[in-house]
């Protein structure tokens, strides 16, 4: 089993204007050797679309495994690291928030679908005119990781983060498109996941702005022990860190978070009827 892991963070321009102008920009970054030497590359939440995309969004979204995703494959292919995107996925008339990632390996000129994710939660706003909700959390295996994707908002609940760690999650994958008024998500809240689960988080946001939305950037890597391995700042940028796999035992062992919850005296008799006895 591969114990490291070498990820980047693309924080990408919220300003870029449809998936050719996206496209573009990453396959001109991946040419310059932006992720040489990576393992995964990991992008901002509806990368492909823009997030504030309003109605275009209907125009932009594609199936899965669709023309935009077979250029995003060769890309991957192309430049031997695993590429992890969001975009706005059509089924059966409908439109998910998504996410899905295209490893290096596969057969011929193809890449390898790894795996995806429809975001579970629908923050307060537009998303909900736009899109339905998803309904699983499933994982994938990435050079000896198991890694697990949850989209912005899926993320800000304690309950996913556990429910993808309990399944045996090393790593957890976060593309956002988190506003500029939002900085406690990113600086406080995602690093507490990180800590109190004790995994590896990749948390990938846009910078400047989109049809006036502003974002605030900070997309970060931090450690299960809840330290950022790294942080970027308000423009574009790549962030790149090492992950070793045994930090999570190290993390796990010195803080068994998950072990103990159990031992909790309501968790045997159901939170709710502990409740109604009003004490002990």
């Amino acid at each position: 089993m591969v114990d490291r892991l070498t990820v980047f963070v693309a924080q990408s321009p919220g300003g870029l204007v449809g998936p050719d102008a996206r496209l573009a920009w990453l396959a001109a970054q991946l040419g310059q050797g932006a992720a040489s030497g990576g393992d995964l590359l990991v992008l901002p939440e509806l990368f492909l679309t823009g997030y504030n995309a309003g109605e275009a969004l209907l125009t932009w979204g594609e199936e899965r495994h669709g023309p935009y995703a077979q250029r995003i494959a060769a890309l991957a292919k192309q430049h031997g690291i695993a590429i992890h995107y969001s975009y706005a996925e059509k089924e059966a008339g409908q439109l998910y928030n998504a996410a899905a990632c295209y490893g290096a390996q596969g057969q011929g000129t193809a890449a390898q679908y790894l795996g995806g994710h429809r975001k579970l939660l629908l923050p307060p706003g537009f998303e909900a005119d736009h899109f339905v909700t998803g309904q699983d959390l499933a994982l994938f295996a990435l050079a000896g990781f198991k890694i697990a994707t949850l989209i912005c908002y899926d993320a800000e609940f304690p309950e996913t983060f556990r429910q993808v760690v309990a399944a045996g999650a090393d790593l957890v994958v976060v593309p956002t498109a988190l506003a500029a008024e939002w900085g406690v998500v990113a600086h406080k809240m995602i690093p507490t996941r990180a800590f109190e689960n004790g995994c590896f988080v990749c948390y990938a946001n846009h910078c400047g702005e989109e049809n006036g939305l502003s974002y605030l950037g900070a997309s970060c890597v931090v450690a299960p022990n809840g330290q950022d391995l790294a942080r970027a700042g308000t423009g574009a940028e790549w962030l790149r860190a090492e992950l070793d796999r045994a930090a999570i035992a190290k993390a796990r062992k010195r803080l068994p978070y998950h072990h103990d919850r159990h031992r909790l005296p309501w968790m045997s008799r159901g939170m709710s009827k502990e409740m109604s006895k009003g004490g002990a």
